[in-house]
């Protein structure tokens, strides 16, 4: 199965304009998957009755080619322009809203309604770039896109309007789009393979971090390195021996100028973890910058290490080896020296652009991209993951993935998904992020059988 492709609404006004279709026809194509997919939600069409809304644009034509479509089936349907809608709709089977899609300008305050609804393209009054809400919006059952997801069918507030997704292909060319939504398949076929030959050395890891106070975020992405199959698990803190899991080999590296015990060791390593609760002192940052400077592993940067390189991101653009940093939104501030807006998706591109780096926002999506501009969008966490030392946890799971020898994008997104299924096991309230360690080999056993 392809990945499943994300455009903005500016793209998909240039992806229709470029098409060698007429825009009757792809009109056509559109309203015909409307109403067919209005009769499978009805199951039947005897005694149906169905209300349509539609407005002045394309997507109103849809509606109303759905219209005309349901009438030829012997469906009672009634359509209403957006400037004739009554506040409470009369009472009818299902509600086709086709008012204004990816192209509303202003708010929209929907009619009043207890039917169930579906939306084309995407419920009016939500913005298809952002996923804002723009006035009174009706909750969707199912929305019918076409060819592609728009961010707004994503990001919160507007993924909580649009029920289940269907995209229709309706022969528009997406081929040049390079930003996808993961899925379960995609990370079927990155899933690294192990082979009779393995030893501990060919996946091993390691990981710099911890702090007074904050050893336990250390222990948490050693753990999560391990239980995501790396062999071998180096853990340091500088200027103390840290304990952590078992399995784990502690390695004592000085308080200052650690980066120099790293330099000579690390070509043992196939992957590098920096930040997981490590202070943020002068002597770390120094050590931090020179440290990934003159590495030659793929590394994550994560916690504190992201400050202390967004203060010199000239150090980024000599790297030969990918750098994959995991900020949340105040550290993305860190990196690149301003929050993320609601255009989350062109702010994450540009910032991995900026960095030289494969950058992944947390978040109510997960946003990972890299200086080419290709960008893979993760969407299958929840609340769950909003609790102290999740990062850690996403932080060993992707050093790991680096580690087995999986590409870097692969890695970071591969890391976000797994991270967010494993929550997707547990309670709903309550969840500490140690939770997530021993559902690891369970989500990446689940995802290799099918």
């Amino acid at each position: 199965m392809l990945m499943i492709p994300i455009v903005t609404p500016s793209e998909m006004k240039s992806i229709d304009a470029s098409s060698d279709q007429p825009l009757d026809v792809l009109i056509q194509r559109a309203g015909s998957a409307v109403a067919w997919s209005a009769r499978k939600f009805l199951s039947g069409t005897y005694g149906k009755r169905v209300v349509v809304i539609y407005g002045k644009g394309n997507n109103g034509k849809d509606g109303r080619v759905a219209a005309s479509y349901l009438r030829k089936w012997g469906i009672k349907t009634i359509e209403y322009s957006v400037s004739e809608t009554p506040k409470q709709l009369p009472k009818c089977d299902l509600v086709i809203d086709a008012a204004y899609g990816t192209g509303i300008r202003g708010e929209y305050f929907a009619p009043i309604t207890d039917a169930p609804v579906i939306a084309v393209d995407i419920p009016s009054g939500i913005d298809g770039l952002t996923g804002e809400v723009m006035g009174l919006p009706m909750h969707s059952n199912w929305t019918i896109t076409f060819q592609a997801l728009k961010p707004g069918h994503l990001i919160p507030p507007g993924s909580n309007y649009v029920g289940d997704i269907e995209i229709i292909d309706i022969g528009l060319d997406t081929s040049h789009i390079e930003t996808f939504l993961i899925q379960r398949s995609d990370i079927t076929t990155w899933l690294p393979k192990k082979l009779t030959t393995e030893h501990k050395w060919k996946s091993a890891c390691w990981i710099i971090g911890g702090s007074a106070g904050m050893d336990g975020a250390l222990s948490l992405a050693a753990e999560a390195a391990q239980r995501a199959g790396s062999g071998y698990v180096r853990i340091s803190t500088p200027g103390t021996m840290p304990i952590g899991p078992i399995e784990a080999v502690s390695h004592f590296i000085a308080e200052e100028g650690w980066e120099d015990d790293f330099r000579n060791n690390a070509d043992r390593f196939s992957s590098g973890i920096i930040g997981p609760g490590l202070a943020v002192s002068s002597s770390n940052i120094k050590s931090i910058q020179k440290a990934v400077s003159d590495s030659e592993i793929p590394l994550v940067v994560d916690g504190g290490a992201i400050k202390a390189l967004g203060e010199n991101l000239e150090i980024l653009q000599a790297r030969k080896s990918d750098t994959i940093f995991t900020p949340h939104e105040r550290e993305f501030e860190d990196l690149v020296g301003s929050r993320p807006s609601p255009r989350r998706i062109e702010d994450v591109r540009s910032a991995a652009k900026l960095t030289n780096s494969i950058v992944l926002l947390k978040g109510p999506i997960t946003v990972v991209a890299n200086p080419e501009g290709r960008c893979l969008v993760v969407a299958n966490g929840d609340h769950r993951l909003a609790t102290a030392g999740t990062g850690d946890v996403l932080a060993g799971i992707i050093g790991a993935f680096l580690a087995q020898g999986v590409p870097s994008m692969e890695a970071a997104a591969m890391g976000a998904w797994v991270h967010a299924e494993a929550g997707q096991f547990l309670f709903k309230y309550g969840m500490v992020a140690s939770d997530l360690i021993n559902l690891i080999p369970e989500v990446l056993h689940e995802t290799d059988v099918g």
